[in-house]
């Protein structure tokens, strides 16, 4: 399931949080501050509105190689002599098999809801909603 901005969700399993607290325009660890131990449980069913969904891939620095390169091909490679064009396709090509298998990871979803009892989950796993029928 894809969830969307705007749209309706409800938990589909209780959550527990447990962090540091602090007002929200302080650090958790700020030293001028006492903070404590804050624990919430939200009960599967509660419901709210999607406001973000961000998407993750972690990229390794042979995906971010092979982007920079085959960018740098696409764009110059009609310009550059015949033997750097071959050399830049070859380390293209060798980066190849780590572009495929980052192409083949399952992306991480992570959304910001707003609960309808006013809290706010940021960067809570998609797949713990179920979208509303």
């Amino acid at each position: 399931m894809t969830l969307k901005e705007g749209q309706r969700v409800r938990l589909a399993a209780d959550l527990t949080l447990a962090e540091l607290v602090a007002p929200a325009d302080e650090s958790p660890t700020s030293p001028e501050r006492g903070s404590g131990a804050g624990f919430l449980a939200l009960a599967a069913g509660v419901e709210g509105t999607v406001e973000r969904v961000s998407e993750h891939r972690h990229q390794s620095q042979e995906v971010r190689e092979y982007e920079r390169l085959t960018s740098l091909l696409d764009d110059f490679g009609h310009q550059m002599p015949p033997g750097s064009r071959r050399q830049l396709e070859e380390q293209i090509g060798s980066l190849e098999p780590a572009w495929t298998a980052y192409q083949e990871r399952k992306l991480r979803v992570t959304v910001r809801v707003r609960l309808d009892n006013g809290f706010v989950l940021d960067g809570a796993p998609g797949d713990v909603f179920i979208a509303e029928g």
